[in-house]
């Protein structure tokens, strides 16, 4: 003798988002704000870094030339068409530029310096949302099997599967969701990352760059200056004192 199964007595049953939120407890609302927050972190990064990206190459190639011509006014006018840190630095490099060298260098890495801070800015908040994503799914992996156990109490070890449905779906909602989180975190933050390291090698390219092409008219004046001859002077003539 066979069991038969009604398959009519199965209804499919969709599930939308507002359930799931609902099914995963409060803590999926907190998941759910780290998301947006991330997904917020990520775009404004992202357009800032699109802003701040030059062709360091065709981007001095002007700007120097102007320099050796010493037409400084226009060359900071050349700054102009640029956007972002290396601007910022290759501005004050021009601008700097009757300062010793030694004291040109040093502005120059203290400016550049000044701009890594606005370079990182926001990365450690998508860095801790995929760090804590997954511990707050864990959390809720945790509370859910707490109150599938309370269930269980309650019904003096007779609970159905309709009673540990509730903590059941919390312990596996919040794990999924806090994974589905942190993992695009972390490959927008290592992306992120990537790009403020180019960023910040054009940037030292660019002060280097510069520097070389200030510094170098004052080496070559000091140079001639050391080789041009030294005339010696001549006495004037004794006058001579005729005997009477």
């Amino acid at each position: 003798m066979f069991l038969q199964i009604d398959n009519s007595s199965f209804v499919t049953q969709s599930v939308g988002l507002f359930d799931i939120m609902q099914k995963g407890g409060s803590l999926m609302w907190l998941i759910l704000a780290s998301s947006i927050i991330a997904i917020g972190v990520f775009v404004e990064r992202v357009m800032y870094y699109y802003r701040s990206h030059l062709r360091v190459g065709e981007y001095l190639v002007g700007i120097l030339n102007l320099v050796r011509k010493h037409h400084y006014l226009e060359a900071l006018e050349r700054c102009e068409e640029g956007y972002g840190p290396i601007k910022v630095v290759v501005q004050r490099a021009i601008l700097s530029r009757n300062l010793p060298s030694s004291e040109l260098r040093e502005v120059v890495r203290e400016i550049a310096q000044l701009q890594v801070p606005k370079l990182e800015a926001n990365l450690p908040i998508l860095a801790t949302i995929g760090y804590i994503s997954p511990l707050l799914g864990l959390l809720g992996t945790v509370m859910g099997m707490i109150d599938a156990f309370i269930q269980i109490n309650q019904k003096s070890g007779a609970a159905g599967v309709s009673d540990l449905a509730g903590g059941i779906w919390t312990a596996l909602i919040t794990t999924a969701a806090g994974l589905v989180v942190a993992i695009p975190c972390y490959v927008a933050y290592n992306y992120l990352i990537t790009r403020c390291h180019h960023l910040t090698n054009d940037m030292e390219r660019a002060g280097i760059e510069l520097i070389h092409a200030l510094v170098e008219p004052l080496s070559k004046e000091g140079t001639n200056t050391q080789e041009k001859p030294t005339t010696p002077i001549q006495s004037p003539p004794s006058s001579t004192v005729i005997p009477s």
